[in-house]
């Protein structure tokens, strides 16, 4: 089965609307500041967005409230064409620890991030549905350490599900994970070495 180019399947949909003239409105989940550096540089230039923090599965309080401060700063920092709007969601830790159950052993990569993303999806896409956005996406694509594939066909079930229109992407591609790394030293970003929950931390440790 032959990998979808999902940041060239982006590229069409705003070539798109540049030839309509359309600024359509698009609800951002973010997992974090640095990640979210890029995402928004590049798509602020064609879309009007509201950056929604939603990461159950940060489950040390302290480190979430970090991130979130963080992205908070990044999104009154940053300098965008059309408007972003940052929204916190709610702190919801007992969410990841009932999808996460009986997986914890799984390596990182496997069932409990797939469930993980959709846990974060599904949140964004409900929130794009009661505010009527035209798109909704997540920054999780520009980590090289997470399966876009996997990110873009659980967007596009999870859109079918709840009548809503996911947009595609892969935010690593054409430097975005480099532009990231750079903007996160520009704006002196908290970067952490691990994606949230317990286990990821666990296995950075052990990396180390």
């Amino acid at each position: 089965m032959n990998k979808i180019n999902y940041q060239r399947e982006l590229e069409k949909i705003i070539d798109k609307n540049k030839k309509e003239n359309r600024v359509p409105t698009l609800l951002l989940h973010s997992c974090c500041a640095p990640c979210s550096s890029y995402c928004l540089e590049y798509l602020s230039e064609y879309f009007v967005i509201t950056d929604l923090y939603y990461n159950p599965n940060i489950t040390d309080e302290a480190e979430y409230r970090h991130r979130e401060e963080e992205l908070s700063r990044l999104v009154s920092e940053q300098s965008h064409l059309h408007p972003v709007t940052f929204v916190a969601g709610n702190y919801e830790p007992e969410k990841f620890w009932e999808i996460s159950r009986g997986l914890e052993k799984c390596p990182e990569g496997g069932e409990r991030c797939f469930k993980c993303y959709e846990l974060r999806i599904r949140e964004a896409a409900e929130y794009a549905r009661q505010g009527a956005y035209d798109y909704f996406t997540t920054t999780l694509t520009i980590s090289p350490l997470k399966n876009a594939q996997k990110l873009n066909e659980i967007g596009f079930r999870v859109a079918e599900e709840t009548g809503t229109v996911w947009l595609p992407s892969d935010f690593k591609k054409k430097g975005g994970f480099l532009r990231s790394t750079e903007l996160s030293a520009e704006y002196g970003l908290y970067r952490q070495n691990y994606c949230g929950c317990v286990f990821s931390k666990r296995d950075a440790e052990n990396r180390q």
